[in-house]
């Protein structure tokens, strides 16, 4: 993770990016808890920084997310570059700043969180990757705002 929480009361988005849907979750760092919001589904890029864009107006966040996917010991993989461009240009975009959260196993935990509450196979695609996205801002939450961590 990278930067800092910011204000007291502000609205933060978070993205599971893909090439071809990106989960999104809200949070709010009051209450700092997020929540599953949307997917984007789109094979074009446009397309998905329109719909970004769309929540970005929506939702007025001061800060954006991104999971950062690595391979299981950390390397960098072909996704990892493309999230990395992906959190540049919707910072760029915005005039938001972005953080970077590792996304190490996020995709799993959350289809296996969705399969015990009886929600996944097919059908539950869109919910895993929006899932997977609250994971995300979770984390950074979690990290941002934790207390026991030095100044």
């Amino acid at each position: 993770m990278t930067g800092s929480a910011g204000s007291k009361d502000a609205t933060v988005l978070a993205f599971d990016f893909g090439t071809r849907r990106i989960g999104v979750a809200v949070g709010n760092t009051l209450t700092r808890a997020a929540r599953p919001l949307t997917t984007i589904d789109a094979q074009a890029a446009e397309a998905r920084y329109d719909a970004v864009a769309a929540l970005v107006r929506e939702w007025r966040p001061e800060r954006l997310i991104v999971g950062l996917p690595t391979h299981a010991d950390g390397a960098p993989h072909a996704m990892t570059a493309l999230a990395k461009d992906f959190a540049a240009a919707i910072g760029k975009r915005h005039v938001l700043p972005v953080d970077l959260v590792d996304e190490r196993w996020t995709s799993e935990v959350a289809r296996d969180e969705l399969a015990a509450a009886g929600r996944g196979g097919r059908t539950g695609r869109a919910m895993r990757d929006e899932k997977a996205a609250q994971i995300i801002l979770q984390a950074w939450f979690d990290e941002a705002y934790d207390v026991r961590r030095a100044p």
